[in-house]
């Protein structure tokens, strides 16, 4: 349409500057009037040649407005094709990316699920369970070991082992020997008596940052119980050798007797130095008799249920069992020591086995007169003083004589079991080890047994019960 104007105004500015010189208002005079038909012609042929080439113009711009509108309708089908295809192509992103999002719930949800049953498993757990990593930090620090340990998990986790916790019984350089090495190592630690664990620790197979599980299981109960079997088995062996030696012995001892009683009447009246000699194979003859009754005792008076006793009849049978039966090769017998007693009154029953306590206490006092009877000094005179208190709900039994002392390496070794090796000997005779004994006091009643020597002052045996802990195991 610009171009029919400038067409337009071209050729009527033509005319104009054409006519310009000629006088234009000459052009449509005649005579000097106006001749209104050169007016009308000349209007007419304007107005055609205008019209003329406006038609023209539309015409030209129909074409173009035509060919645009088919070129915009080419483009709009293409567009709406894409549009279709690009709809399409995203329903089914749209569906694949549902389908994966519901997958992805659904495996959130199962991880969730897992991990809470995980963490269930591990806070269930009676048994302290710790994650280490290569850096010997904390990962992993369930409910047992906060119980345990009294420290938390948001205090432990992060936390290097050691100085989360420092009284963990396992070392450093353990841990890092499990790592180094790929292989799991188990542990035993244990307070006689009071507490045993079995400490495990197991490598990680993740190769980007290998750590360890740490495994504490309390064992105590276990063991115990274990324990208890083995040495019920052992005093049920015992009781049945004791009692075959007592029979075997007791014929020879009793043929003894009869002999001995022969001669006494056939060799009447006889020398004085036989009649002492006489009197002394008696008085041993009557020894052996009483070791031979106390045997038959012993073996026949194993109860499966403590019973109350009291300590002070349990030792002065004691006492008088050592006074008939107790010697050394050395000359020293039991009833020339000196024994001082301080017993306290009105002293409380205490729940126990009788003739387990009967054997603690014969085997202290056999240990004490060997200690006694290998002791040289000047104008030495053997004691034993034995002291039995109560204080705190506490029995307390002190053994305590005069003789040679122990070193600390005997200290350490008198409560441990014998075994026979001649390459590296132990320097405590079998018959004056106290590992029995202790096994008896810790682990049937429940006690403490310990010993504090001097060698050049002597000796003292130190058993403590508690009362209210037997009192409560025994109801």
């Amino acid at each position: 349409m610009t171009n029919c104007l400038r067409i337009i105004y071209c050729s009527t500015l033509t005319f104009f500057v054409s006519t310009a010189y000629a006088g234009p208002l000459s052009y449509f005079k005649k005579d000097g009037d106006t001749n209104w038909q050169y007016v009308a012609n000349f209007s007419s042929a304007v107005l055609i040649l205008l019209l003329t080439v406006t038609a023209i113009c539309l015409f030209f711009s129909r074409r173009r407005a035509k060919r645009a509108n088919f070129a915009l309708q080419e483009i709009s089908e293409a567009l709406e094709q894409r549009v279709l295809e690009r709809t399409a192509t995203l329903g089914e992103s749209n569906q694949l990316l549902k389908d994966e999002v519901a997958q992805h719930e659904k495996t959130s949800g199962l991880l969730l699920t897992s991990e809470s049953y995980i963490k269930n498993i591990l806070e269930s757990m009676p048994s302290m369970l710790i994650g280490l990593n290569s850096s010997m930090n904390i990962t992993q620090w369930n409910l047992c070991a906060e119980e345990i340990t009294g420290v938390s998990n948001d205090y432990a986790v992060g936390k290097n082992l050691w100085e989360a916790y420092p009284t963990v019984t396992i070392s450093q350089v353990q841990v890092k020997n499990v790592i180094r090495e790929r292989k799991p190592t188990t542990i035993k630690h244990s307070q006689r008596g009071q507490y045993y664990f079995d400490i495990t620790i197991y490598p990680l197979k993740d190769q980007l940052d290998t750590g360890v599980v740490i495994l504490i299981d309390n064992v105590t109960q276990r063991t115990i119980a274990e324990n208890s079997l083995i040495q019920r088995d052992k005093m049920s062996s015992m009781g049945e050798l004791a009692s075959t030696m007592a029979h075997d012995i007791n014929i020879p001892i009793q043929a003894i007797f009869e002999d001995l009683s022969s001669i006494q009447k056939t060799l009447k009246p006889i020398d004085p130095n036989i009649q002492v000699t006489l009197k002394d194979a008696t008085e041993r003859a009557n020894q052996a008799s009483q070791i031979i009754r106390n045997l038959l005792d012993f073996s026949q008076s194993h109860d499966s249920k403590k019973r109350p006793e009291s300590i002070t009849n349990i030792m002065e049978h004691t006492l008088e069992l050592a006074t008939n039966a107790l010697s050394e090769p050395t000359g020293l017998h039991f009833k020339d020591i000196k024994l001082e007693k301080d017993y306290e009154e009105n002293l409380p029953a205490l729940p126990c086995y009788r003739s387990e306590l009967q054997q603690v206490f014969l085997s202290l006092l056999r240990h004490s007169c060997h200690a006694l009877g290998n002791t040289e000094k000047e104008g030495f005179t053997p004691s034993i003083k034995i002291k039995i208190s109560t204080g705190y709900d506490t029995l307390w039994v002190r053994i305590q004589h005069n003789g040679i002392g122990l070193t600390g390496d005997e200290q350490h070794e008198v409560f441990e079991p014998f075994f026979s090796d001649q390459l590296n000997p132990k320097k405590i005779e079998t018959e004056n080890r106290l590992s029995f004994s202790e096994f008896i006091i810790t682990e049937h009643h429940q006690g403490q047994i310990t010993v504090t020597s001097d060698i050049n002052v002597g000796t003292t045996f130190h058993i403590q019960f508690d009362l209210l802990l037997l009192n409560k195991a025994n109801s």
